[in-house]
């Protein structure tokens, strides 16, 4: 009972903290830098490499994206925070015409053909970068997103 308890209220804060209305060139700078700082901090260490996880296009990218959208416009659409899951936030980013349905299925292909790549790396105990030509479509999918998102 205790446990229902505690996730009811975590999920009321969640939406509470989510739901909270936003200023969207603020917004969209701050989370902008944020990744730019994680970039320069965090970024491929492999040169001629790509890694999925961090290198622009990849998966981060996309998490930032989609969390970004979810802050911009829960206020007005609470429904974006039912789903903490990128590909489900992407559903309702095109559920609720935030973003039209042809991107949100390029960005659920292109993250779940970049999760599913880092884990079949991580189950051979294998590194998460690969040759830089790889995943190019995907990537520029990501790129382009990013663009139309958060540097417009």
């Amino acid at each position: 009972m205790a446990t229902r308890r505690c996730r009811a209220r975590f999920d009321a804060i969640r939406r509470d903290i989510l739901t909270t209305p936003r200023e969207g060139a603020t917004l969209q700078t701050e989370v902008r830098e944020m990744r730019e700082k994680m970039r320069a901090h965090l970024g491929n260490k492999h040169p001629n490499r790509f890694d999925i996880k961090a290198d622009g296009g990849g998966i981060t990218d996309i998490e930032f994206i989609t969390q970004y959208l979810v802050l911009r416009y829960a206020s007005d659409k609470p429904k974006l925070t039912r789903w903490s899951d990128n590909v489900r936030i992407l559903e309702l980013l095109a559920q609720n015409d935030i973003m039209d349905e042809e991107e949100a299925r390029a960005l659920t292909h292109a993250y779940t053909t970049l999760r599913d790549a880092l884990h079949h790396l991580a189950l051979q105990e294998l590194p998460g970068h690969v040759a830089p030509e790889a995943f190019s479509r995907e990537r520029e999918q990501v790129s382009a997103s990013w663009q139309k998102w958060l540097m417009a």
